[in-house]
């Protein structure tokens, strides 16, 4: 594992390689019988670990919840098309058998780490290896995911070149969690900005009608003008918000106490 600069502090580390999986825990003052997995974006090709993990994952101690950040390996000619997908269902079964969440399990995905979120809840792939029996979380919070317009006869830009490295463009195209989503979905909070110039608002539209069509329900913000990668600190815009909102939202569907 690499990192853009080792002295930076860990709220804006970025992980430039992993060779082997690594959970990150992190522990609440005040457990609530639930923890979160947090899956960073980076395109698939580096980890925002400080701002779309560390700093996640501290909102969300603060909540109660225990949070464990993974930084998973990325699809390439060293670890395969399915390296990200097998290490997320991997820590889903790891932090299910520490018995730290028996009041439930949740993941949390921004970016490229909402696109593996999604994938958690979509049919996994026959002709790949098939790891241990799939465990899906019991909620989903997803923010400015690039779900499928990254896929191959799904972009919106016309003529979208494949992305590097092949293995990622491979990964994009044959999981699009809103083609392939399984059935009764859980509830699902879902926030995006209508101005990102990198991930399409259709995105989170398709989203949304998948998970409604697989028999789920939603809580959608589209927020009118923020940048991609908005997380948890852009400052003195309304986006800002978000975290308030889906603090409510996990209160009202009853994963988070009064």
């Amino acid at each position: 594992m690499t990192f853009e600069d080792p002295t930076c502090a860990p709220e804006i580390a970025v992980v430039t390689g992993v060779e082997q999986p690594v959970l990150l825990g992190f522990r609440p003052a005040r457990p609530n019988g639930r923890a979160m997995l947090v899956l960073g974006g980076g395109g698939y090709v580096a980890l925002m670990a400080g701002r779309e993990g560390v700093q996640v994952a501290h909102w969300l101690t603060g909540l109660g919840f225990y949070a464990f950040v993974l930084l998973h390996r990325f699809p390439n000619a060293t670890h395969g098309v399915s390296a990200p997908l097998d290490d997320a269902m991997e820590a889903l079964r790891l932090i299910r058998a520490s018995s730290l969440a028996p009041d439930g399990l949740g993941v949390v995905g921004l970016s490229s780490g909402g696109h593996l979120a999604a994938c958690l809840f979509a049919a996994y792939p026959e002709e790949w290896p098939q790891p241990s029996p799939p465990t899906r979380p019991d909620l989903a919070i997803i923010g400015y995911a690039p779900i499928s317009t990254n896929a191959k006869g799904r972009t919106i830009i016309p003529n979208k070149p494949p992305l590097p490295p092949i293995e990622k463009q491979a990964f994009y195209d044959r999981l699009q969690p809103d083609a392939q989503l399984l059935s009764s979905p859980p509830p699902a909070f879902i926030v995006y900005s209508d101005s990102d110039p990198v991930v399409p608002i259709e995105n989170a539209l398709r989203l949304r009608a998948a998970w409604h069509a697989a028999g789920g329900s939603t809580e959608l913000h589209i927020f009118a003008d923020a940048p991609h990668g908005f997380a948890l600190d852009t400052k003195n815009q309304p986006v800002s918000l978000w975290p308030v909102l889906c603090e409510a939202w996990l209160r009202q569907v009853g994963f988070l106490g009064a």
